[in-house]
């Protein structure tokens, strides 16, 4: 106790012989050292970094946001409209060349006469039954067609389309010329006023047949409103009112579309021509580009390493971008909309709720892609074009503004910032460097202090170590010395008092195991006698269910007394969804008539067997006593299985109904499912049974509750019963069967015979049910007038 006492902690407070004092003496002034050293050094490092990353920042971020971007957004709208002027330029020229001969009449007359009569620029017409028009023959500079709306009863052109054919060549003159001059074009082409709209366009092309492929019906509808509902009527208002017009230029554009002649998607734009006196229309001539064609410039548009530009339509269709720019929108093209590829359809949220520019002003903003399970921040900038005259497929024509658009990474334009970043990271790793030499220099100073003190401090701990191994080894009379009163000699200590515990509680424990070990072993021998008692009454039990199981099945009908039926095909199957089952079916049969039931007892497994079996005896021995009025057969039946289930004390009962046939007519009785009657005409019946009898077993007289229905069974008729596991049957997704699959399936099967019928309605209801449990047995009786 004296030991105790001396080396009580409490006595010493925080004195210099403890062993804390020792050691926040030693190590906290050399963690001290280290830390004043090694934080001023880092500190003084880190702010002259700060510095220079800040000041070398601010000049890219000027340099690239300001300056580089905004100049090149700037210059690429301008190229951008200066192409779509040069094609403006080219439709304005073709319409002035043949606006020019059409203000002319006379001199537009005789030059069409005369290259009409020159072989070498134009080609006869020839008719085509199949397409049912006129189309000249390959060789000349234009394809011209004379659609079948524009024939006279003798299937020749009108004179009026001969003449605005024989006008319009003068088209082969300028077209060509036009065609291969300036940007390149996919085609151009006039098309004929209203009353004559033919169609002549550059290069030759089989346009005719190409039309009749892709544009059904389009050869019985006049040209322009079948492609262009309203827009003739548009542009004949313009010329009374040009104030009208959404932009004040006579050139409409039309919105991406797939062309029939090419298979690809195009622009078109199209130029009014009028008669001498400008109150009328004489026609159009337009011009023809691919999406690829109008994206030379966007494609060529080279930002940092992986920006891009894009070219979009006011509602955010996007016309022209590059392949990876379009996966970087996250944009797909549906052609079946015509071409739609708006950003409103993105994969990314931060682009389909992108707005486009609403004056001429860049509009300059940041989001936040998604790119491999990263966000990815980039730099937008978007830009107005000079307004179109747009027609959509519909009228009014509007005022459309396309914009060009910049996308690029955000880390790419800072590259200034990831240069200072880099600036900062070769300080850091000086800073790092001078972090390492203080820590040295710490560590040999902490380390020489604690090797000066070791031995005196370590000396109780290996005294300490070596006692707790000899108690490991079951040497429970070990004890260590206390030669000091610092904390080490606490420890020893309490070693001391826990080393004689351990011995009195070692002896003690011998005992107590030696008597819990003989209570287990007479536990043990008790649970195996048990669990041999079990297995044997398991054993027994299920011998006993398979011989249920078996008496259920011998008491249903054979296949050779069903066939012993006059004119009636009777087919069915019977499935528990246990060992024993609570369905029952039975066919009963004289020469002259014939008795067929059906049941459905509560629950399932043993007791619902027994009580189907005697369901089947007292029916079985009242047919036979020749018991035929279906009202008192049902009353007969439910006294006795009353008697037996009060005598069993069991709580089943169940549904049951009998259908009794003689002289082509068939008589219901007793409450069941729906009874299915597919009539040799395709007709079906669906007879509730519901008012027709009372559940089993539940009361001794159900005489009141008894009703017949009857109805005719007739040849190629079917009938069909079953019971609710048939209906209720789930598939994986806890749909049912159902009674219309049930229908449909019947209806699908019932030209064969009754087999047939009932192993093809079993396949069905097997595929719906798929890997799903059954839970309820199922049961099906097919019966077909022969």
């Amino acid at each position: 106790m004296s030991d105790v006492a001396e080396t009580n902690p409490s006595r010493w407070g925080f004195s210099l012989t403890s062993f804390r004092a020792k050691f926040v003496l030693v190590v906290g002034g050399a963690v001290l050292v280290d830390l004043l050293v090694a934080g001023g050094i880092a500190l003084w490092n880190v702010n002259r970094l700060s510095t220079n990353a800040m000041d070398e920042v601010g000049r890219g971020l000027e340099k690239a946001n300001i300056e580089y971007l905004q100049n090149y957004i700037e210059t690429t709208v301008e190229r951008t409209d200066l192409l779509l002027e040069r094609y403006h330029s080219e439709v304005s020229g073709l319409a002035g060349s043949m606006q020019t001969l059409m203000d002319n009449p006379s001199l537009y007359d005789k030059l069409g006469e005369q290259l009409q009569g020159d072989g070498k620029l134009t080609t006869p017409l020839t008719y085509n039954q199949a397409g049912n028009w006129w189309q000249n023959q390959p060789g000349e500079a234009s394809a011209v067609t004379v659609w079948g709306y524009l024939l006279d009863d003798n299937k020749q052109p009108t004179p009026e389309a001969m003449k605005t054919v024989r006008d319009s060549a003068a088209f082969n003159l300028v077209g060509p010329s036009f065609l291969s001059a300036g940007p390149p074009k996919l085609q151009m082409y006039y098309i004929g006023p209203r009353e004559n709209p033919i169609l002549r366009s550059t290069p030759y092309n089989d346009q005719g047949s190409v039309f009749d492929k892709v544009y059904p019906g389009h050869n019985q509808t006049n040209w322009w409103d079948f492609y262009f509902p309203g827009l003739y009527e548009t542009w004949q208002s313009w010329l009374a009112n040009p104030s009208e017009r959404p932009v004040d230029s006579p050139i409409t554009m039309l919105s991406p579309y797939l062309d029939g002649i090419t298979g690809k998607i195009i622009v078109s734009f199209f130029q009014p021509l009028t008669t001498p006196d400008r109150k009328e229309l004489n026609g159009i001539v337009g011009v023809d580009l691919t999406l690829d064609q109008l994206a030379d410039i966007v494609k060529s548009v080279k930002i940092a390493e992986t920006g891009f530009a894009f070219l979009t339509m006011s509602n955010g269709n996007v016309l022209a971008v590059t392949e990876q720019g379009e996966k970087t929108l996250g944009l797909k093209i549906n052609n079946e909309a015509g071409f739609d590829r708006r950003l409103a359809h993105s994969s990314q949220p931060a682009l389909a709720s992108l707005a486009m520019p609403s004056d001429k002003e860049t509009v300059l903003t940041t989001l936040t892609l998604k790119e491999n399970g990263e966000d990815v921040p980039y730099v937008v900038l978007m830009k107005q074009l000079d307004a179109e005259n747009l027609y959509t497929g519909k009228v009014p024509v509007t005022r459309e503004v396309m914009s060009l658009g910049f996308m690029v990474p955000e880390h790419e334009i800072y590259a200034s910032l990831i240069a200072a970043k880099e600036g900062i990271s070769d300080e850091t790793r000086q800073v790092v460097s001078w972090q390492i030499g203080t820590v040295i220099l710490s560590l040999l100073v902490v380390l020489s202090a604690v090797f000066a003190i070791s031995g005196r401090i370590t000396a109780g701990l290996r005294a300490l170590a070596d006692a707790a191994q000899r108690l490991q080894n079951k040497d429970y009379s070990v004890r260590v010395a206390i030669p000091a009163r610092d904390e080490v000699a606490a420890v020893g200590v309490a070693f001391n008092r826990m080393a004689e515990e351990i011995s009195y509680h070692t002896e003690n424990l011998e005992n107590l195991v030696a008597e819990r070990t003989k209570a287990l072993e007479t536990a043990n021998g008790e649970i195996n006698a048990l669990n041999a008692k079990l297995k044997s009454e398991n054993l027994r039990l299920g011998a006993e269910l398979d011989v249920a199981r078996h008496i259920q099945m011998m008491v249903l009908p054979k296949r050779d007394e069903l066939d012993e039926i006059k004119g009636i095909d009777v087919s069915g199957y019977m499935e528990p969804a246990d060992e024993v089952g609570g369905d029952y079916f039975d066919v009963l049969h004289d020469e002259r008539r014939m008795k067929v039931g059906i049941g459905d007892v509560t629950g399932h497994g043993l007791e619902s067997g027994v009580l189907m079996l005697m369901v089947q005896s007292v029916a079985r021995a009242l047919q036979e006593q020749g018991d035929e009025n279906p009202r008192e057969f049902l009353e007969v039946l439910n006294r006795a299985v009353f008697k037996n289930i009060q005598r069993t004390k069991t709580d089943k009962h169940l549904s049951l109904a009998f259908l009794d046939y003689e002289d082509r007519k068939m008589t219901l009785s007793g409450q069941h499912e729906e009874v299915l009657v597919l009539r040799d005409n395709d007709e079906v019946e669906r007879i509730d049974t519901i008012d027709l009898g009372f559940p089993i077993g539940l009361e001794s007289d159900i005489g009141p509750f008894v009703g017949t229905h009857e109805f005719p069974f007739d040849s190629g008729d079917v009938i069909v019963l079953h019971t609710d596991g048939v209906t209720e049957a789930e598939n994986p997704a806890g749909e049912l069967f159902g009674f219309d699959r049930l229908c449909e399936s019947a209806r699908r099967h019932r030209q064969k015979d009754a087999d047939a019928i009932k192993d093809g309605i079993i396949s069905d209801l097997m595929a719906h049910i798929g890997t799903q449990k059954i839970h309820d047995d199922i049961t099906l009786v097919v019966m077909k007038h022969r």
